[in-house]
C-alpha cells in the first residue's frame, strides 16, 4: 500500500487471497474516510470474495454469515439466492413491506496483460489519483453489483435508518442469464414494492428496460491438414474498450470479432489464407475488446500478410479515431498446425460473421436517444475434441440481441438465424428474458421522483434502459409489483475501465433513506 499525499490518493494493491484478512482490515481503514462508511466497509469486503458469474458459493454464504450475524430472518434457496429480512422500524410496521434488491455476480474481465485468477484473487481497488472514483487495477471493479449490494448490506446494519417492513433480495448469476432471478418462487417475497439497486447513472430513475435472448450458432467439421510448406501467423485484434453491450452499445466502439474477420475475408480472398482456428470475446453481455486467429499462407505470401496487417491496422485506427485510442491488430509467424478448417466451412463462417449485424439496429421512435433494438456480436470460440478416435472439432458463435419490444427482439433474432443457417451452421437460442414494461402511473416512480426534487433541487431524469435488469423476470411473477431501479454513477462496467463514482455513491445512499422513510 502506497499513501500519496492522503486517503484520496491511496491505492491498494493485493498480492494474494491468503494475506486477504489482513489486507482487508488495511482496505476498511481506507474506506472509513469514504461516505457513507457502511456501503464502503462492505464493498471492501466484498472485494475480497471471488465472485465472477457462475461462482456464486462463497458470496452466497457470505451472505448467509451476514444475515446472520445481524440476528435476521435469513433464508436461502436451492440456486442460492439470499433473502434477509428486518422488521420495520417502531411506528413503520403497518405500512407495506419494500424490497430492496440487487445481484451477488461480477463480470470477470480483465486486460491481457493482466495475470489474474476471478475465481482465487480478490479485486485490488484502489482510488484514483484525481480522488474521485474508485476503480481496479486492471480488472473490472464489481461496482456492478457490488456497491448495490453493499448499500442493502449498510441498511440491514443500521438500526438509525428509518424503514417500513424491509426484504433484502440478492440474486446470484445475472450476468450470465439472469439465472437467480428466473429461479425465483412465487409466494417468497412479501414486499410490494421493489427498488432495483442495480442501474448506473445517478439522477435517473429506471421504470423499464429491455428484453433480451441469447443466439449460438454452431459450426461441425472434421479439420484436415495444412497444405505442406505452408507457414502460420497470429493475427490478433487487441486494444478495443469493450464495456457493456447494453450500456455502451450506442457508442459505436471497435467489436474485435468484426474488425478481425474484415482482415480475414480479404487475407483469404485475396492471399490464399486458410484459417485454423479462432477465438474472440469472453462475454455474452459485453463488447467483445480482442479476438485472434491462426491462419495459415503459402511461404512466399509473408510479406502480402504482414503488409496487409499493416495497412488494416491504419485503416481501424482512423476509422475510430476519437472513440478507440489502443486499438492495434498485429501479427506474429507461430508454429505451423498440423490441421485448418475445411474450406468451405472456413468461408461459411466468414460469411456468416460478416453479415451478421453488430451494434445498434433500431432507436426508440418516442425516446430518440434511446436504443430500442440491438445485437452483440459476443463470442467466437473453436472447440476440438475426439470422437471415435476422430478429431471432430466446433466453432461457436454468440451473440446477446436486446430490444425494448419483443416484436423486434424476435425479428433481429431471426436476421440473425437466417445469415448462420444459410452457412449451415445449427442455430439455438436460449436464455429469453423478457423486458420490463413501463407504467408511467407507477406510484414509487412519482413517490421518488418527489423526493428527489425535495432533497436536491433537481428532477430526476426517468429513463427506460437499454441494458437487462431483472425487474421484469420478477415481475412475472409477482403481477402488480411495484418496480423502480437507481443507483450511483458507474462508468465502463464490464470492462476493466470499470470505476464509481464516490460523491454518487453519498448521494444515492441519502436519495435511499429518505425513500424509505416516506415510504
Amino acid at each position: 500500500m502506497k499513501k500519496i499525499c492522503n486517503y484520496l490518493h491511496m491505492s491498494i494493491f493485493f498480492r494474494n487471497f491468503a494475506s486477504c484478512l489482513n489486507i482487508n482490515c488495511q482496505l476498511q481503514n481506507i474506506m472509513t474516510h469514504l461516505q457513507p462508511q457502511g456501503v464502503w466497509q462492505n464493498f471492501a469486503k466484498l472485494t475480497q470474495i471471488p465472485r465472477p458469474s457462475g461462482k456464486k458459493e462463497q458470496i452466497s454464504q457470505f451472505l448467509v454469515d451476514y444475515g446472520k450475524s445481524l440476528g435476521l430472518e435469513t433464508l436461502t434457496d436451492a440456486i442460492g439466492n439470499v433473502l434477509i429480512r428486518k422488521p420495520a422500524s417502531p411506528g413503520y410496521e403497518n405500512h407495506p413491506g419494500v424490497i430492496l434488491q440487487g445481484h451477488m455476480d461480477m463480470v470477470p474481465q480483465k486486460n491481457s496483460d493482466r495475470v489474474f485468477d476471478f475465481e482465487k484473487d480478490p479485486i485490488e481497488a484502489y482510488v484514483e489519483d484525481n480522488g474521485e472514483w474508485v476503480t481496479a487495477n486492471g480488472t473490472t471493479l464489481g461496482a456492478d453489483n457490488g456497491i448495490g449490494v453493499a448499500t442493502a448490506m449498510a441498511i440491514l446494519a443500521d438500526k438509525s435508518v428509518v424503514h417500513p417492513p424491509l426484504e433484502a433480495f440478492f440474486t446470484v448469476d445475472e450476468e450470465t442469464g439472469m439465472y437467480g432471478a428466473f429461479a425465483l418462487e412465487g409466494g417468497w417475497l412479501k414486499g410490494k414494492t421493489l427498488l432495483n439497486l442495480d442501474s448506473e447513472t445517478e439522477g435517473e430513475l429506471y421504470m423499464g428496460c429491455a428484453g433480451g435472448v441469447d443466439t449460438t450458432a454452431t459450426f461441425g467439421y472434421i479439420p484436415v491438414p495444412t497444405e505442406e510448406g505452408d507457414i502460420a501467423f497470429r493475427v490478433r485484434v487487441s486494444g478495443c474498450k469493450g464495456g457493456h453491450s447494453g450500456c455502451d452499445i450506442h457508442l459505436q466502439r471497435a467489436n474485435a470479432n468484426k474488425l478481425l474477420f474484415r482482415f480475414l475475408k480479404e487475407a483469404v480472398t485475396n492471399y490464399e489464407a486458410r484459417l485454423a482456428r479462432v477465438e474472440g470475446g469472453s462475454l455474452r453481455n459485453a463488447i467483445p475488446r480482442e479476438a485472434e486467429a491462426v491462419i495459415t499462407v503459402p511461404a512466399d505470401a509473408y510479406d502480402d500478410i504482414m503488409n496487409l496487417v499493416d495497412d488494416y491496422e491504419t485503416l481501424f485506427v482512423t476509422e475510430y479515431e476519437g472513440i478507440e485510442d489502443a486499438l492495434s491488430l498485429t501479427a506474429e509467424q507461430v508454429d505451423c498446425p498440423k490441421t485448418e478448417m475445411p474450406e468451405d466451412v472456413q468461408d461459411f463462417l466468414i460469411h456468416a460473421i460478416t453479415v451478421c449485424p453488430h451494434g445498434v439496429y433500431r432507436m426508440m421512435t418516442e425516446m430518440p436517444d434511446i436504443v430500442e433494438t440491438s445485437n452483440n456480436l459476443a463470442m467466437i470460440k473453436t472447440n476440438e475434441q475426439i470422437v471415435n478416435d476422430q478429431m471432430v472439432n466446433t466453432i461457436e458463435v454468440c451473440c446477446l440481441t436486446r430490444s425494448a419490444i419483443e416484436s423486434r427482439k424476435r425479428e433481429l433474432r431471426e436476421i440473425i438465424h437466417s445469415a448462420f443457417s444459410i452457412a449451415g451452421a445449427d442455430v439455438e437460442f436460449s436464455g429469453d428474458y423478457p423486458g420490463w414494461k413501463p407504467n408511467i402511473n407507477s406510484p414509487i416512480m412519482h413517490t421518488m421522483k418527489s423526493i428527489y426534487e425535495r432533497e436536491f433541487g433537481s428532477e430526476p431524469r426517468i429513463v427506460i434502459i437499454h441494458a437487462g435488469l431483472e425487474c421484469g423476470i420478477i415481475g412475472r411473477n409477482y403481477p402488480g409489483m411495484d418496480m423502480i431501479s437507481f443507483g450511483p454513477t458507474i462508468e465502463h462496467p464490464h470492462s476493466p475501465d470499470e470505476r464509481v463514482n464516490i460523491a454518487t455513491v453519498q448521494k444515492f445512499y441519502n436519495f435511499l433513506l429518505a425513500t424509505l422513510k416516506e415510504l
